[in-house]
């Protein structure tokens, strides 16, 4: 071992030489947020980060000459929690709305426009216009008679995956045609593989409580809505995406940064460095072991002793790294995310001005000849984007990979299109872009482009997660001076780690 950095566990007040300390283990934005509220508090903290750069899935990179989100591009808000970080920060003027355009549904019989008021495509009226286009007669028929079933049905279970609840509610089109590509887009999942609970917390009891999912979707759409409007006004939110999928997210009012959600990540870590916050980028923590005064963390030869100790990584690896000194977490180690690659493309077509997808497109998973499982046209969603880029030059993102399963039976296949080899990956996303916009873009149109791969960073919320999380948090919160957060812990999202990061710390303190 080369060095060791030690450091008292107890403080007294006023006496900076026994200053309370913590190790955060893990720079992505949920580490972050954990390095900020303790630093707020007077701890002196180090956070370690095995790559080079900060913020996780919120990063950003440089395509055609425009810095763009490699990763999450607008956030939900269903809460303030965002909104609030972002003011705090001193972006609140940069708060931007998408441009209304909507979002539509490629379906092996064509595209659709896709309805806004649902929740995981899930619709809150069965006979609204947008919605009976997509499902047909039929389709709509089935799905309003889950206002005269038992409120019991697809609530009973303990637990239950998406696909179950909605193919027993309102039928197999609305999940085929509605729900898969949502859930596919946003969770990068088939529905059959998800909790519901996780993935959409408080729909069942809300189901429960209206007597139909119908009106359990409603419920929460107004809830959200009550929500964005507490806040400062953001007129004009629209369907839009908070993750790393690139996809459109229906039925969920979004914002978003004027110059990219990277800008929060880029404020976030001045901020921690003007508090005086360590920051050590290229420190791969390899073991982690209890000690006599709380923890340590051992991270390229160099051990770094702690009070606290807040683990900010992905499931498999947390569990990976605790599980020497909490044998318990072995057995509830969760699967890893699916591989999504993303493919951004910058391209020169003016045929695009007229957005003819609004601002992007999800596709059905069962849709024949495309290989994206979502494309969004950046340029189109964004007016902050659009005239940086100029008349004519668009930016679409086409997203490729996610699990596939049948009700969470067995473990989750996942898409091999996702680990094509860049090249290849170029030449789908040129092909499958021209399909889903109906406008042919070729070699000799793109400008430049780039392909962003981001393996397991999606949470999977396998169905009994929920469940699983409750044992993981119980069995860290009676180890003295731990503290685990992340997506795959507060579920999918940036609203949602925001929120939880912030609780978790609020805790402790």
């Amino acid at each position: 071992m080369r060095g060791a950095q030690t450091q008292p566990e107890h403080a007294l007040p006023g006496d900076s030489s026994t200053r309370l300390t913590a190790v955060v283990v893990g720079g992505g934005i949920s580490g972050l947020l954990a390095a900020r509220g303790l630093a707020k508090a007077g701890i002196a903290v180090t956070v370690l980060e095995a790559g080079d750069a900060w913020g996780g899935c919120v990063g950003s990179h440089t395509v055609g000459g425009l810095e763009l989100d490699s990763g999450a591009e607008s956030f939900a808000t269903r809460s303030t929690a965002v909104a609030d970080l972002a003011r705090d920060l001193g972006l609140g003027g940069n708060i931007v709305a998408p441009h209304p355009g909507g979002a539509w549904v490629q379906l092996p019989d064509g595209p659709q426009e896709l309805p806004k008021t649902g929740v995981l495509g899930i619709p809150a009226n069965p006979w609204d216009p947008e919605v009976r286009r997509s499902l047909g007669f039929a389709g709509s028929l089935r799905a309003s008679l889950d206002r005269y079933l038992p409120a019991s049905v697809g609530t009973s279970a303990e637990v239950t995956s998406v696909s179950s609840l909605v193919r027993a509610r309102m039928g197999k089109r609305v999940l085929e045609r509605l729900v898969a590509p949502v859930v596919g887009g946003v969770h990068s999942a088939d529905p059959g593989l998800l909790d519901v609970d996780m993935v959409a917390p408080g729909l069942r009891a809300a189901l429960r409580k209206h007597g139909s999912l119908a009106e359990a979707v409603a419920s929460q759409r107004a809830a959200s809505q009550r929500a964005a409007a507490s806040g400062p006004a953001t007129p004009g939110l629209a369907a839009a995406d908070e993750n790393g999928s690139g996809t459109a997210k229906a039925g969920s009012a979004v914002g978003g940064l004027k110059g990219g959600m990277n800008t929060l990540v880029t404020a976030l870590v001045k901020e921690l460095r003007s508090q005086g916050v360590t920051l050590v980028s290229g420190a791969r923590v390899d073991s982690i072991t209890r000690t006599e005064s709380g923890w340590q963390a051992t991270a390229a030869g160099t051990a770094y002793d702690a009070g606290r100790l807040v683990v900010a990584l992905d499931g498999p690896a947390a569990v990976g790294l605790l599980e020497g000194a909490l044998p318990e977490l072995s057995a509830l180690r969760p699967a890893a995310g699916p591989l999504v690659s993303l493919v951004t493309l910058v391209v020169d077509v003016p045929e695009l001005d007229r957005r003819p997808r609004g601002t992007g497109i999800l596709v059905a998973p069962q849709t024949a000849g495309i290989e994206a499982k979502a494309l969004t046209h950046a340029t189109a969603k964004w007016d902050w984007l659009a005239e940086e880029a100029g008349p004519g030059t668009h930016v679409l993102r086409l997203s490729y990979g996610r699990a596939e399963g049948a009700d969470g039976r067995g473990s989750a296949a996942v898409q091999s299109v996702a680990s094509l080899n860049d090249d290849a990956l170029f030449e789908a996303a040129l092909r499958d872009a021209s399909t889903l916009l109906t406008v042919p873009i070729v070699r000799e149109d793109v400008l430049d482009w780039d392909v962003v791969r981001w393996a397991g960073a999606l949470p999977f919320a396998a169905v009994g997660h929920k469940q699983r999380v409750a044992q993981v948090r119980r069995i860290c919160s009676e180890a003295d001076g731990l503290t685990v957060v992340g997506g795959w812990l507060a579920g999918n999202g940036l609203a949602a780690v925001v929120t939880d990061t912030s609780a978790q710390i609020d805790a402790i303190l």
